[in-house]
This record gives structure tokens, C-alpha cells and sequence, in this order.
């Protein structure tokens, strides 16, 4: 059975510190063992290839650099940018489902 996660791929979450701050995006991926999501258009940063066999000229990559969860918040509504905490909470039927905390616990679709 797969586990729920607070934060998931595709929900679009507002980075609430560092110098991105109150820029929103997509989660691309989500990164369990880094503790890190990947945000669309967030954290995209050069890195320059030495020269090699396979790449005789070298030259620049652009990579994709992971943004901690604790600077992230989900975002519940999408005109106003209001975030909110997410939580984990049985239903009626035994499955756990996401809940917005600064919603009164609305589910989260």
C-alpha cells in the first residue's frame, strides 16, 4: 500500500524563506531521502562540464538544484496564495487523507 506525503507531485507551493522567498511553483519531484522537492523554475543553476572523451569541447549544464521541504508550503488557494500546513488524518472509511490546518481541516483533493 502506498504511503500519503504531505506534499505531493504536482501541488504548487509558495517558498516561505531564503532569496525565492514568495515565489509560488509546481512540484516536479518529491525527494524522500533528501528531505528536498524539485519546484518548477526554482533552483535551476549552471554548472560548467570539463572537457572529456565524451564531451571534447566541455562547455555548461544547467541543473536542477533541490529546495528543502521546511522552506516550502502548500498553497490551498490559488487566487488569493493563501498556504497552510498540511496534516494526516483518517476518514470514514480508514483511508489517510491530507487536511489544510489553516482551513479548518478541509480535505485536500
Amino acid at each position: 500500500m502506498a504511503t500519503v506525503k504531505r506534499i505531493i507531485k504536482g501541488d504548487l507551493v509558495k517558498l516561505i524563506s531564503g532569496a525565492n522567498k514568495g515565489t509560488t511553483g509546481k512540484v516536479l519531484q518529491v525527494l524522500t531521502k533528501k528531505n528536498a522537492v524539485l519546484v518548477e523554475g526554482i533552483g535551476v543553476k549552471h554548472r560548467n562540464v570539463k572537457p572529456s572523451q565524451l564531451n571534447p569541447r566541455g562547455g555548461h549544464k544547467d541543473i536542477h538544484v533541490p529546495t528543502p521541504l521546511h522552506k516550502i508550503a502548500l498553497v490551498i488557494d490559488e487566487k488569493t496564495g493563501k498556504t497552510s500546513r498540511v496534516g494526516l488524518i483518517k476518514n470514514a472509511e480508514g483511508t489517510t487523507v491530507r487536511v489544510a490546518r489553516q482551513n479548518k481541516d478541509k480535505e485536500i483533493k
